[in-house]
């Protein structure tokens, strides 16, 4: 099989919140009976920060975010970029980030509006549309789709997508990196669980929990969570800049993994040859070329674990040839 990318990291913001965040802001947009003095406010890890003063900016709005201390200075100096008002670092965690936004900030704003990162009704709206495209682009029904969870925002878009088009029996493989997997957690409890903190280098995946929604979805026969691996989501982005030339985050890179080393049909074993399978390029901007040469040589050994096909470009450049298994 051939995984089909749907590429998300071509879009302003160059990440999947793009759409959801966007359709957020015009919503409330329309429900304010006077948005002009309206001033946006965004918690989050990067990605959705961004996202919002992309959209906030193209829209005539000023937006200013807060985010995390484990934020690096590569994203807020994007999110600045972008034309960000402020950008306020507090807290270890987005959950502190976004406490801190609430309890202080927009309390001394009267015309601040709060923009949540991915737990809202609209932002799922606006992420569903993936599917939409997909349908067009794709003609037919798919045989399965890959995406990375965080919170939950595009995560809940695809499934509330794929309900609306009644394909409630599509596969959907949730990635989680180890150290950020709040959804795998609370689904192996049976309960909605707050981890203590985020320990993986997917810092944009780094929610403490989960929207109640993607719990619910989490929950369902068709969804399979999946947590791999710091060392297996560096892997993935540096082979999709081998192979596709295209330059994704560790968020992102999870998802990409398992299109290495037999593992979809691992996972998935009513794949075959012909079987579409649409994974969910989300993109992210916490990336360099610098970056990817530092996750090969730290995490280069974990090309042991995977394809030895000498017809992918990027078993010829991994960091160590001593392949042992099988491409997909």
């Amino acid at each position: 099989m051939s995984p089909i990318f749907k590429r998300y990291l071509s879009q302003t913001a160059h990440d999947s919140d793009n759409r959801g965040v966007g359709n957020y802001l015009l919503q409330r947009i329309k429900d304010l009976p006077d948005p002009s003095s309206v001033h946006f406010y965004s918690s989050s890890g990067g990605n959705a920060g961004l996202a919002c003063v992309t959209a906030a900016r193209s829209l005539g709005y000023p937006a200013t975010v807060i985010v995390p201390e484990s934020t690096k200075p590569l994203m807020i100096a994007k999110i600045r970029t972008a034309g960000a008002t402020d950008v306020i670092q507090h807290g270890a965690t987005w959950k502190e980030a976004d406490t801190y936004l609430h309890q202080e900030v927009l309390k001394k704003d009267s015309g601040g509006v709060y923009v949540p990162p991915f737990d809202h009704l609209d932002i799922w709206e606006g992420a569903s549309t993936l599917i939409d495209e997909v349908e067009t682009q794709l003609p037919g029904k798919f045989d399965a789709i890959i995406c990375s969870v965080g919170g939950g925002g595009l995560f809940n878009g695809v499934m509330r997508g794929l309900d609306k088009h009644s394909w409630t029996d599509v596969p959907v493989l949730a990635m989680e990196t180890r150290g950020a997997e709040s959804l795998a957690s609370s689904l192996k409890a049976g309960k909605l669980v707050t981890l203590p903190g985020i320990t993986s280098i997917a810092t944009s995946l780094g929610a403490t929990r989960v929207a109640d929604q993607t719990f619910e979805y989490g929950k369902r026969k068709n969804v399979k969570s999946v947590v791999l691996s710091d060392a297996e989501a560096a892997m993935g982005c540096w082979r999709l800049a081998d192979d596709e030339r295209m330059l994704v985050e560790t968020a992102c890179g999870v998802s990409l993994a398992v299109c290495y080393d037999g593992r979809l049909r691992k996972l998935i074993p009513e794949l075959g040859r012909d079987s579409k399978v649409v994974v969910v390029v989300c993109g992210g901007s916490n990336i360099t070329f610098e970056m990817l040469a530092e996750y090969k040589q730290k995490y280069g050994n974990v090309e042991k674990l995977t394809t030895n096909d000498l017809g992918v470009p990027s078993t010829n450049t991994a960091p160590d040839k001593m392949c042992l298994s099988s491409p997909v």
